[in-house]
C-alpha cells in the first residue's frame, strides 16, 4: 500500500484505488438494502451510526485490516471509530450534500480524525460523487452558529457554508470505481450534487480517531478498531456483537461473530 500521508496533506485528500475487494464493497451495497428493508422510514441517505454502533457487519467493515491499515497512517496504532454514515444515493432522487466542512459537526477534542469515504458502487459525475475544494483544509474551520440552514428535502444535512463563501470554480469531482476508498481532512470544504442517473450511488464514511480523542456527546458508542483504549479519555465502546441469523445480514465472516 502507497503512503497515503504526503498527497494527503498537500491537498486534504487522497485516493486509495482498489482498497478493498469487490466482494466486499457488493456486501456494502447489499447491507444498504438490508437497513432499508429493515428501517421503512429511513431514507439511504440516513443510515447513521446509532444503527450501525452494534451491527456485526459494521464491526467486521471498519476492523478490516486494510482499511485499518491506512487509518494508522494518519493516525497511529490506536485507533477507534467515532461514527459510520453510509450516504446511499438512490437513483432519480439522491439527495445533494450541500458545501460544508465535517469538524463543524462534530463533537471531538482534539479535532484529529480522518474520513474514509468507501465506494460500494461507481461514484460519478452523473450519480452525485464528492466534490472537494483542493487546499481548503488549511482554511477557516466554520463553527455550527456561522452555517445557515437548507432545505432538507433537498440536502442530506440541512446545514452548511453560505453559498457566497462558496468559490467552486477549483472543484475537483472525486470518482471512484467500487472498493476505491477516498480519505479527506475534516477541515476540507466538500459536497455533492444530487442523483439524478438511473444508477444507485452507495458510500460509506468511516469516521476514524486515534483513541486519545475524546468524544464529547453522551452515551456515545465508539468501536474500538485496533490497539488499546486510552484509560485516561472518557469513551464508550459498543461490545463486539455477536451474529443471530435471522436478525442481522449473513455476510462472508459471520462465523467469527457467533462465537
Amino acid at each position: 500500500m502507497k503512503n497515503l500521508r504526503r498527497e494527503y496533506d498537500q491537498q486534504g485528500y487522497v485516493i486509495a484505488r482498489k482498497a478493498i475487494d469487490p466482494a466486499l464493497a457488493a456486501e456494502t451495497v447489499q447491507h444498504v438494502h438490508w437497513l432499508c428493508k429493515r428501517n421503512p422510514g429511513v431514507r439511504p441517505e440516513h443510515l447513521h451510526h446509532h444503527l450501525l454502533a452494534r451491527d456485526p457487519f459494521m464491526h467486521r467493515l471498519v476492523g478490516d485490516e486494510r482499511l485499518a491499515d491506512m487509518a494508522e497512517q494518519f493516525l497511529g496504532p490506536n485507533i477507534a471509530l467515532f461514527a459510520a454514515h453510509y450516504i446511499a444515493k438512490p437513483p432519480g432522487d439522491g439527495r445533494a450534500v450541500q458545501w460544508h466542512q465535517d469538524g463543524s459537526y462534530w463533537p471531538l477534542e482534539p479535532m484529529e480524525v480522518t474520513t474514509l469515504w468507501v465506494a460500494g458502487t461507481a461514484s460519478t459525475i452523473e450519480n452525485g460523487c464528492m466534490r472537494v475544494l483542493p487546499g481548503t483544509q488549511n482554511a477557516h474551520l466554520h463553527k455550527r452558529r456561522e452555517l445557515i440552514d437548507l432545505d432538507s428535502e433537498k440536502y442530506v444535512l440541512g446545514v452548511g457554508i453560505r453559498p457566497d463563501q462558496i468559490d467552486d470554480s477549483d472543484a475537483v469531482d472525486l470518482e471512484l470505481n467500487a472498493g476505491d476508498v477516498s480519505i479527506h481532512n475534516p477541515n476540507i470544504i466538500h459536497g455533492s450534487n444530487a442523483n439524478t442517473s438511473d444508477q444507485w450511488r452507495v458510500g460509506l464514511t468511516l469516521r476514524y480517531i486515534p483513541t486519545t480523542t475524546w468524544v464529547k456527546k453522551e452515551n456515545h458508542e465508539n468501536i474500538l478498531v485496533r490497539g488499546k483504549a486510552d484509560p485516561d479519555v472518557k469513551n464508550a465502546y459498543a461490545p463486539r456483537p455477536k451474529y443471530i441469523p435471522g436478525e442481522n445480514m449473513p455476510f462472508k465472516g459471520d462465523r467469527d461473530f457467533q462465537k
